[in-house]
C-alpha cells in the first residue's frame, strides 16, 4: 500500500469520523449533555485538522490527529464505564451535565419502542404543569445504546490511529529521500565544479 492509498484511507477514516461525530453531537445536544457536548465540539475540529494536513501534505497535522485519537479512545472508554457503572460511577449522576441540571440521555425517554407515561402535578398550572413518571417498553435500555456509540467511535479511532501513522511514516520517507539527492539543496552537488572545469578549458586555449 503506498502513500497515495494510505492518505485516501485516512480521508475516508476521517470522514466517516466527522460523519459519526456529527451525529453524536445532535443526540447530545438534544440531551443536554455538556461536557460530551465539548468533547465531540474538539474532535470535530481535529478531524478537520486531520483532513486539511492529509490533503496539503502535513505531517505534522496528521500527527496530531494521530495523538488526539488516543485521546478519544480513552474518553470514549471513560464514557462506556459511566454508563456501565464501572469503578463507581452512576450512570444517574450529573457528572456529564457539570452538575448544572438533572438531564440524562436523549436515548433515556426516546430510545427504540419508548413509551413515556406523563401526569399532572397537583396545585401547579402553565408550561411545566404535568410531570414526567416512567418510561416502559424500551426496546434497548439507554445506556447500552450510549455504549455502542462509545464502541464504534473507539474502532473509528483506532482504525484512524493506524492509517495516520502509516501515511506519518510514509510522508516522511518521502521527504528524506528527496532530501538526499538534493531535492532541497538550491545548489546541488554537481553544479560544484562548474566554475574550475571553465577556468580548466580557458586555460586550455590561452596562448603559449
Amino acid at each position: 500500500m503506498g502513500g497515495g492509498e494510505g492518505s485516501c484511507l485516512v480521508l475516508c477514516n476521517c470522514m466517516y469520523n466527522l460523519l459519526a461525530a456529527l451525529e453524536r453531537q445532535v443526540f447530545d445536544f438534544l440531551g443536554y449533555q455538556w461536557a460530551p457536548i465539548l468533547a465531540n465540539f474538539l474532535h470535530i475540529i481535529i478531524v478537520i485538522l486531520g483532513l486539511f494536513g492529509t490533503i496539503q501534505y502535513r505531517p505534522r497535522y496528521i500527527v496530531v490527529y494521530a495523538i488526539w485519537t488516543a485521546v478519544w479512545v480513552t474518553w470514549n472508554i471513560f464514557i462506556i464505564c459511566f454508563y456501565l457503572e464501572v469503578g463507581g460511577l452512576s450512570k444517574d449522576s450529573e457528572l456529564l451535565t457539570f452538575n448544572i441540571s438533572q438531564h440524562q440521555s436523549w436515548w433515556s425517554e426516546n430510545g427504540p419502542g419508548c413509551i413515556r407515561k406523563e401526569a399532572p402535578m397537583a396545585g401547579i398550572k402553565g408550561l411545566d404543569s404535568h410531570s414526567y413518571i416512567s418510561v416502559i417498553g424500551c426496546a434497548l435500555e439507554y445506556r447500552y445504546i450510549e455504549v455502542m456509540h462509545s464502541s464504534v467511535q473507539i474502532l473509528v479511532a483506532l482504525v484512524g490511529f493506524v492509517y495516520a501513522c502509516y501515511v506519518v511514516s510514509v510522508f516522511t520517507e518521502e521527504e528524506d529521500s528527496f532530501d538526499f539527492i538534493g531535492g532541497f539543496d538550491p545548489f546541488p552537488l554537481y553544479h560544484v565544479n562548474e566554475k574550475p572545469t571553465n577556468l580548466l578549458c580557458k586555460q586550455t586555449y590561452l596562448p603559449l
